[in-house]
């Protein structure tokens, strides 16, 4: 079932998304070769816990960390860990806030020095596979046609779009409905209306679509071990179109 939101609750959910909006902000000119993801995890955690909020995901399912941190050819659900990143690296960074019980989410990849032309292919075409998607995300519209944008964006730059994680509804719950994939057929789906709050975050990937799980039952990884881009952000249905909620 789908909880649409009202305008007050859509700007309880903000409040919640600007606090991750600043761990991002705050990170990225900090992303540098020598710089560990434990040490972007506990900034992270002390700018969320500094604002009142929560770090939602550490102890979500058992999820021991307030970030993901996905390095090269890790998806999603990377574990932090004190390896300092090296030169030509790119990384994600993906976090959950819950302020007075809702929640912001955003996750974002960073260059980490010089990257090549590929990687640096791959994390601008994510980027605007996102933002083609949030331009389709009006009232009346369908899912179908936020999600075939990507496919199309994508695929056509010869990218390939992960099919087994998905983006969800959120609220006062991390993965409300919809769940959806990240590729579709224009004019198809859900339709879209006003209240909806919900996620847009293609994973992107330099090769293959599929994917491995590693033995820690979380770290998701390319399974040609290529790279792997994400952007995300959270974002409301409002009769004037989608506001993003962690417009950074």
């Amino acid at each position: 079932m789908i909880i649409l939101k009202s305008k007050h609750e859509i700007e309880a959910i903000r409040k919640a998304c600007q606090v991750v909006a600043e761990c991002h902000r705050t990170i990225a000119p900090l992303i540098q070769p020598g710089i560990t993801t434990n040490e972007i995890e506990r900034l992270f955690e002390d700018i969320i816990l500094k604002h009142g909020a929560k770090p939602y995901t550490k102890g979500y399912k058992g999820y021991p960390y307030a970030t993901c941190a996905s390095v090269n050819d890790v998806i999603a659900h990377g574990f932090p860990s004190n390896k300092p990143l090296e030169e030509g690296d790119i990384v994600t960074i993906d976090t959950v806030a819950e302020l007075d019980g809702w929640l912001g989410d955003s996750a974002w990849s960073y260059a980490v020095g010089n990257i090549s032309p590929t990687a640096e292919k791959l994390m601008r075409v994510t980027k605007e596979c996102l933002d083609l998607s949030i331009a389709q995300a009006q009232p009346g519209n369908r899912l179908g046609d936020v999600t075939s944008v990507i496919q199309q964006h994508a695929e056509s730059n010869g990218f390939g779009v992960v099919r087994d994680l998905l983006a969800h509804g959120i609220g006062r719950d991390l993965h409300e409905d919809p769940n959806y994939i990240h590729i579709g057929k224009p004019g198809k789906g859900l339709r879209i209306k006003e209240g909806m709050v919900f996620t847009i975050e293609p994973m992107i990937t330099e090769g293959t679509y599929f994917m491995t799980i590693d033995a820690d039952n979380w770290t998701a990884r390319t399974l040609d071990r290529k790279l792997a881009a994400q952007y995300e952000h959270t974002i409301a249905i409002t009769a004037e179109g989608p506001q993003i909620l962690t417009a950074q």
